[in-house]
């Protein structure tokens, strides 16, 4: 028998640490829906003023592609920042 105590939570396992890791990573989705937002404004813009006035379709396309693509690069890189943020990057590594 050893006389070792168990280590303390480490990372997302810690109640307190998920829940600042998950609101940081929902304020990061926040800004990303706003900067997804202002891409689909300003490309929308930009289209009626070269081709003149947009019919809804063509609108409803720019915001799945362009404020689908933002958002995906804003969730993946969120994922990244709070797999690397939380230690699960080291967890990978760890042998037991």
């Amino acid at each position: 028998m050893t006389d070792r105590l168990p280590e303390p939570p480490a990372g997302l396992d810690d109640p307190h640490y998920a829940a600042f890791a998950w609101a940081r990573f929902r304020g990061i989705m926040a800004w990303m829906v706003l900067a997804a937002a202002i891409c689909v404004a300003a490309i929308i813009v930009a289209m009626a003023h070269v081709q003149g006035p947009l019919h809804l379709v063509t609108m409803l396309a720019v915001m799945g592609g362009v404020g689908g693509s933002v958002m995906m690069a804003g969730l993946l890189m969120g994922l990244a920042f709070l797999s690397s943020g939380s230690g699960h990057d080291e967890d990978v590594t760890r042998l037991e």
